[in-house]
C-alpha cells in the first residue's frame, strides 16, 4: 500500500505529526520500533516522570505540611508497588491514547525499525526480523533521543542507570548520587529525595539548569539545599566503578585540585541527550547531519527531497512541545499550507517543588547581544493566594525591551509556574508589551495576579510591593 506521508517515530512530534496530516486529507502511516506507541515521552519520560513527582509531593505534603494546615495524620508509610502502579496506569492510559487516536484518524502503523531505503521507500525491520516496505510520497523523522552515555560508566539500570531506571526502582535508595544538574536530574532527584534518600548532585559547570537566567538559578538553587540536596559545582567525574554496595563515583574539581570519592547505592547519569538516528540509513542517502542532529531548513526540509525531519532528531531545544509544534508546521508544509514555528515563544519547565518556568529571553543573553530591556519582579510572599497556599517561595520576572516595551522574556520560581508561563507565552506570541499585561485584569485571589505585578513592576508601580 502506497502513502502520501510515513512518519518515523510516534512521540510527541511524530504521533501528532501523523495527526494533523491525517486532518488534511492525506494517506498517513507510522513506524514504530516500540510495541506501543507516544516515545520516550510516554513511555519512559515526561510522563511517567510527573507521575511520580506528583505523587512524591503528596509524600511530602503528608509527611511534612498538612499540619500547618490543622490536617494531623500519622507519619506517612510509603507503598512503592502502589506507587509504581499509578506511574504504570498514566503511562498506559496516554500510550493507548495515541493508539486511539490513530485509529481514529485512520492512520495505519507498522511496528519495527524504520529505515529510509530510498525517498519513496521505508523498510520496517520487526521484532522477529521479517522485513517489509512501505511506499510513500514523503518521510519525515521524527525518532527522537536517547539518553546521552557517560564515558567509563557502564548503564545497567540497577546500580547505574539513566533517566529509564530512575522511574522503577525497586526501593528508595539510601544515597542517590546524581551526575549532571540538568532539568531531568533535578527532577528525578526531587522524586527520591521526598521518599528519603540522600541525593548529591555533581557538576560539570559552577551552576545548575544551564541556560536558565541566573538569578533565578542561584534562587532556585537555595530552594534546593533548603530541602536537603547536596550540590558539587565546578567538578567533573573522572571514574565510576561498582562496589559491593553500589558504586564509587571519583570527581575532580574542573579547574584543576585535589580528586574526591563518594560513595552511592546509586548513579543517575543525566548529562544530556542525543539525537537518536541509529539504523535510518541516513549516511546511505547522504543526509546531511552536523553534531549528530539531522540538517533542515526552515521549513523542515532536509537536503535530500521529500525528507523532513523534526523534534529531538533537528537543531533546537529537545521538548516534547517543541517536536509538537514542529510536527504540526511540517504536516501543514506536507499538505502545501503554511506550518510555522516561533522559536522565540516556546516555554520550558521544571517540574520539582516549586516549580521553574521559563519563555524567550534571560537577562544574561539579553546583555549579550546588547539589548536595553528594564525588569520588573514581584515576590510570591507579596500574593495573598499563595499565602493562603503556604507556597510563597520564588518570583516572577519580566524582561521588556526599553523602548518598545515589548516582553522579551518571562521567568517564574514558585508553585504552579508551569500553568502561569503559558499567559506569557500567549502575551509573546502575540508580541505584546508589559504594559499590555499590567492593564490586563486577573482574578482575585489567584497566583496569576503575581504575574501582572511583575509586569507592573517593569514600570515601577506594582500595586502590593
Amino acid at each position: 500500500m502506497s502513502y502520501d506521508l510515513v512518519v518515523i517515530g510516534t512521540g510527541p512530534g511524530g504521533y501528532v505529526c501523523a495527526i494533523r496530516a491525517a486532518q488534511l486529507g492525506l494517506k498517513v502511516a507510522v513506524v514504530e520500533k516500540r510495541k506501543t506507541f507516544g516515545g520516550t515521552c510516554l513511555n519512559i519520560g515526561c510522563i511517567p516522570s510527573k507521575a511520580i513527582l506528583h505523587a512524591s509531593d503528596k509524600f511530602a505534603e503528608a509527611e511534612h505540611d498538612l499540619a500547618s494546615f490543622g490536617v494531623l495524620t500519622s507519619p506517612p508509610k510509603l507503598d512503592l508497588p502502589a506507587f509504581m502502579k499509578h506511574k504504570d496506569e498514566t503511562v498506559a492510559a496516554n500510550v493507548n491514547g495515541v493508539a486511539f487516536l490513530f485509529k481514529k484518524n485512520k492512520i495505519d502503523a507498522f511496528h519495527g525499525l524504520g529505515t529510509i531505503k530510498t525517498p519513496q521507500l521505508v523498510e520496517v525491520t520487526a521484532e522477529d526480523g521479517t522485513k517489509s516496505g512501505v511506499e510513500t510520497k514523503a518521510i519525515v523523522i521524527a525518532t527522537g533521543s536517547e539518553a546521552a552515555p557517560l564515558p567509563g560508566a557502564e548503564i545497567d539500570e540497577k546500580i547505574i542507570v539513566t533517566s529509564t531506571g530512575a522511574l522503577s526502582f525497586d526501593k528508595v535508595p539510601g544515597k542517590l548520587l546524581i551526575i549532571g544538574a540538568g532539568v531531568i536530574g533535578l527532577e528525578l532527584g526531587s522524586v527520591w529525595k521526598r521518599l528519603g534518600a540522600e541525593v548529591t548532585v555533581v557538576e560539570f559547570l559552577d551552576r545548575i539548569v544551564p541556560g536558565m537566567d541566573g538569578e533565578v538559578a542561584k534562587s532556585f538553587q537555595r530552594i534546593l539545599e533548603k530541602q536537603g540536596f547536596a550540590f558539587r559545582l565546578g567538578h567533573k567525574v573522572t571514574k565510576v566503578e561498582r562496589t559491593k554496595t553500589g558504586a564509587s563515583v571519583t570527581i575532580e574539581p574542573t579547574a584543576g585540585g585535589e580528586a574526591a570519592s563518594l560513595d552511592a547505592d546509586v548513579v543517575l547519569v543525566a548529562i544530556g541527550r542525543r539525537p537518536f538516528t541509529e539504523g535510518l540509513g541516513l549516511e546511505a542517502l547522504g543526509i546531511a547531519m552536523e553534531r549528530g542532529r539531522v540538517v533542515t531548513d526552515p521549513q523542515f526540509r532536509t537536503n535530500v527531497a521529500q525528507i523532513y525531519a523534526i523534534g529531538d532528531a533537528v537543531a533546537g531545544p529537545m521538548l516534547a512541545h517543541k517536536a509538537e509544534d514542529e510536527g504540526i508546521a511540517v504536516a501543514e508544509i506536507i499538505a502545501g499550507q503554511h506550518g510555522h514555528v516561533n522559536y522565540e515563544a516556546i516555554p520550558s519547565v521544571v517540574y520539582t517543588m516549586p516549580e521553574v518556568a521559563t519563555v524567550g529571553a534571560t537577562e544574561e543573553q539579553l546583555k549579550e547581544q546588547g539589548i536595553a530591556y528594564r525588569v520588573g519582579k514581584f515576590p510570591f510572599t507579596a500574593n495573598g493566594r499563595a499565602r493562603a497556599m503556604r507556597q510563597t517561595e520564588g518570583f516572577v520576572k519580566i524582561l521588556a525591551d526599553a523602548a518598545s516595551d515589548r516582553v522579551l522574556g518571562v521567568h517564574i520560581l514558585g508553585a504552579s509556574a508551569g500553568e502561569l508561563i503559558a499567559e506569557a507565552v500567549v502575551l509573546m506570541e502575540f508580541g505584546g508589551s508589559a504594559e499590555d499585561l499590567a492593564r490586563t485584569c486577573h482574578a482575585h485571589p489567584t497566583m496569576s495576579e503575581a504575574v501582572r505585578e511583575a509586569a507592573l513592576s517593569v514600570d515601577k508601580r506594582a500595586i502590593h510591593m
